[in-house]
Order: C-alpha cells, then structure tokens, then sequence
C-alpha cells in the first residue's frame, strides 16, 4: 500500500513538473516574442523622422524652382543663408499652398507682433491668431528677412558663416522661432536631401526668376503661380486649363501679344493644357547637347511641335531640313535641330 502511495505520489510530482516547465517554456517564448515586437515598434518610431525626411517631395521641389532665386536676392542682401530661406519657407508655408500663403502671401508664418499692415487669422498654437499679411511673396521674403536681422534673439545667428546652415537651423529652434522640437532637424533635412546648400555659394540670381515669384499675382484667386522653367537660354512654362496669351500675359506682366508672336501663334488662338509657352523670343536652333543628335519624328508630331519642344524658331528648322510648310514629315524622319 506504501509503495502505491509513493508510485502515485511521485506521478503526480513528475505531472506538476512537466506542467511547470511547460510554462516556464512558454512564459520564455512570450517574453522573446514580446521583446522582439518592442524592438521593432522602437525601430520604426525612431526611423520614421528619417523616412519621412529621405522622401523626395515633387511640390517642395517646385517650391524651390520657382523661389530659389528670390532666396538667393534676399540671401545677398541680408545675409540670411538661402537655404535656410528656402527650407523655412517649405516648412512654414506647405510649399506655398497653405491657407496663410494663399490668402495672405504669407510663406513663413510671422505673426502680427505690431504689424501695421494688412493681416489675416488663422489656427496655430491658439484660435483664431493674427498673421501678416503681404502683397506678394517678395513682401513675404523681405519682410522675414528683416524679421530676423532686426530681432535681438536673432542676432547670435548673423555671428555665423553664410554656409553653416546647421548652425542657423539649431539657431532659429533655440531662439524660439519654432515650438515643434525638431524644427532644426526638419530644416537640415529638407537642406541636405535638395542639396539647397549649393545656393548658399551663389554671387548671383536670375532676376527674371526673382521678379516672377516675387511680385507676379495669379489671374485667378486662389491659384498658385504658374512654374517657370529655362531652357535653351529662354524660359517657359505648361499652359493649364482655362489658359490664354492674356491670361499668362497678365500673370507674367508681358505683353500677351508678345507672348503669342514669341510662340509663333496669333494672340486670339487657343492653348491646350500642357502646351509648352515660351516667355522669350525663340533660339535659331536647340540646345548644344542636340549638336549630333538628330530629332526622330515620332507619331502626332508636327514640325511646329518639335521646333516647340526644343525651344527654337519654326523657320529655322525647316531651314536646316531643306523643308517648306508645303512639305510632309513621317514618323522615323530624322531632323536635324541643331
């Protein structure tokens, strides 16, 4: 009967044993899967500023296109780093889409603080703020500038070299410009992934460029700029819907009559969306990369096309074809532009 009672007994001991190493087996699987889920949800929270900063972003580089030379005027006469111009301009402004640059040509979110201008109110930090407003962007540009030259908790940054952009990005969180904690992080990021440095080496701008972002106006309320592009030693921009030569004449304070003869078009024809609008009279022949390399026609295409998309005169294409209006192109045809 003793030696039943042990044989059970031990039974029992060898079953509670196998249950505890069971779950201790477990416990120890479930601590390792949890330590392996913390480790990942640790590494996405602290890599996700970074993907965030390495995405490119089409609109920020739009932005930069079109004020980069404005940064730069405004760099050379204040000695404010463009870049640093530029990045803030990106940040505070949405890339010139928010509410505050639309309504009030507001690109970098400087509040009334004694402003005796016009103003315009919106939702930051507290309801309903009272932000400046400008006429234009280059009001805009010239007015954050002087807010930072002429502001005592600025004066530490014009200390600085030009070219130091991480010292004026750490600069403006430290003396307040910003509540969001990485804000100077955020600027050398948009810095650093547009290479906007470069432009913190420039001696000088396109000025055509400068005035178009900075005093041009929309026609229509409420639109962005039309973005301007060189090309060819000219500059042109993509018609968009609705667009006429006196539309874009009027946004671009030059004649649109002008305008259409630059085109080789008359003043009352249509445009089409994505029409490419040359600003300047046309080049004889196209860029010095096409020196030997010839334009193969492709289906759709029409000599007043190509001559178009290269930028130069419809006449001096046919010229250097041995071609007449009265002549027909084919698809293969090889033309020569340059």
């Amino acid at each position: 009967m003793g030696s039943i009672c042990r044989t059970v007994t031990t039974r029992c001991m060898l079953q509670k044993y196998r249950k505890h190493l069971v779950l201790q087996f477990c416990f120890a699987n479930f601590v390792a899967e949890m330590k392996k889920i913390v480790t990942f949800i640790l590494y996405i929270l602290c890599a996700l500023p970074l993907f965030s900063q390495a995405r490119w972003n089409a609109k920020y580089q739009s932005y930069i296109d079109q004020y980069k030379d404005l940064a730069i005027e405004e760099m050379l006469r204040y000695r404010i780093p463009a870049s640093i111009t530029l990045a803030q301009g990106i940040l505070e402004s949405g890339a010139g889409a928010s509410e505050l640059a639309v309504k009030g040509n507001n690109h970098f979110g400087i509040k009334c603080h004694g402003w005796a201008g016009r103003t315009v109110y919106h939702d930051d930090d507290e309801t309903g703020e009272c932000f400046r407003a400008y006429e234009n962007a280059l009001q805009s540009y010239d007015d954050h500038c002087r807010f930072l030259k002429n502001g005592a908790r600025y004066q530490s940054l014009f200390r600085l070299s030009i070219t130091d952009y991480k010292g004026w990005a750490h600069g403006l969180k430290a003396a307040g410009y910003a509540t969001n904690p990485r804000y100077a992080q955020q600027l050398i990021g948009i810095i650093e992934l547009y290479n906007l440095d470069r432009y913190d080496r420039a001696k000088n701008y396109d000025k055509f460029m400068a005035q178009h972002s900075g005093k041009n106006q929309p026609v229509v309320s409420g639109a962005t700029l039309h973005p301007i592009h060189i090309y060819n030693k000219n500059y042109y921009l993509y018609a968009r819907p609705g667009d006429t030569y006196k539309s874009i004449g009027k946004e671009i304070g030059i004649s649109y009559r002008k305008i259409a003869k630059y085109n080789e078009r008359r003043a009352k024809d249509g445009l089409k969306t994505g029409e490419i609008v040359w600003l300047k009279k046309k080049q004889k022949r196209a860029d010095k990369e096409y020196k030997r390399r010839p334009h193969v026609v492709k289906a759709g295409e029409s000599m007043y096309s190509i001559a178009q998309y290269y930028g130069m005169r419809l006449k001096s294409l046919y010229k250097k074809n041995n071609l007449t209006p009265e002549d027909d192109i084919y698809v293969g045809q090889r033309l020569r532009v340059y």
